[in-house]
């Protein structure tokens, strides 16, 4: 039996695969893009080409996330690869981003800023900002050697130096002190029905005890001896621990203490700077 193209997206339909999904995956499989694929849409594909797409709609009407089927994500205009090892990049993170960018460009830390980016990942954050910021000398850490693979992939690919370093938090940096510190730590809490949604991606990632706060607690409360005066610290965090996260900071005797709102405007991201004197 031949299946056209038109008749691959109306099974993909069928199958409760978003439109644009199919397209994409579709498209990423062929190597064309979605104006080529509505031209053409009475193409045959090939048997190869026909079972390689059934099998990846299948997965995806499963739940898995279209980034790592089709192999790679955009973040903050870089082309990122990703896999089951990793997160995938949201957009929201790019607030994060943003923020530690606008601190640089206004001088806020130092002329030749050291930046730490804590729980890496695919490398997303320490990458933008090595990217967008060449001046900063940036070091990425994360527990898990399978995500540091990952991003050192990345960093090759894109030609940006980032010192990636394996461990946990702070643990891997002893003796080292940074000007700006940022991190996209797991902060779901345990049984929270959206980890549903999320299964396919890594759940040591996501998960941070019963408030979803304990690695967030963790690492304000070992940031001081690793950050210079005047240093910030900058967390992504749940749209509602905000104020959970501000209390920490000032706990820890950070102050300009600030939250940040995502694309949807919700409370997404909190910093704080740790004093001068």
């Amino acid at each position: 039996m031949t299946l056209t193209i038109a008749a691959a997206l109306a099974a993909a339909r069928r199958a409760g695969v978003d439109r644009l999904d199919a397209m994409l995956l579709l498209g990423h499989r062929l190597g064309r893009d979605r104006s080529w694929l509505i031209a053409h849409d009475d193409s045959v594909l090939d048997a190869d080409a026909a079972a390689d797409y059934e099998e990846q709609i299948r997965r995806r009407a499963g739940g898995e996330p279209l980034a790592y089927l089709v192999g790679e994500k955009e973040f903050h205009g870089l082309r990122l690869e990703v896999d089951a090892r990793v997160l995938v990049p949201r957009p929201d993170t790019e607030v994060l981003v943003d923020w530690a960018l606008e601190l640089l460009s206004e001088g806020a830390t130092a002329a030749a800023p050291r930046v730490v980016d804590l729980g890496t990942g695919s490398g997303a954050i320490a990458l933008a900002i090595k990217k967008r910021a060449p001046e900063a000398c940036v070091v990425a850490t994360d527990v898990s050697a399978g995500s540091l693979s990952v991003a050192r992939r990345n960093a090759l690919q894109l030609g940006l130096a980032v010192e990636f370093v394996e461990g946990r938090w702070w643990q891997p940096l002893a003796g080292r002190e940074f000007d700006l510190a940022l991190s996209n730590p797991p902060y779901i809490r345990l049984g929270d029905p959206h980890l549903v949604a999320l299964a396919h991606e890594p759940q040591g990632a996501l998960e941070a005890g019963p408030s979803g706060l304990d690695d967030l607690r963790a690492i304000i409360a070992g940031a001081s001896p690793r950050l210079s005066a005047g240093a910030w610290l900058l967390l992504e965090h749940g749209h509602d621990q905000g104020p959970d996260v501000q209390a920490l900071l000032e706990r820890y005797g950070f102050d300009r203490v600030a939250t940040r709102a995502d694309l949807a405007g919700h409370p997404r991201c909190t910093g704080g700077r740790r004093p001068s004197q």
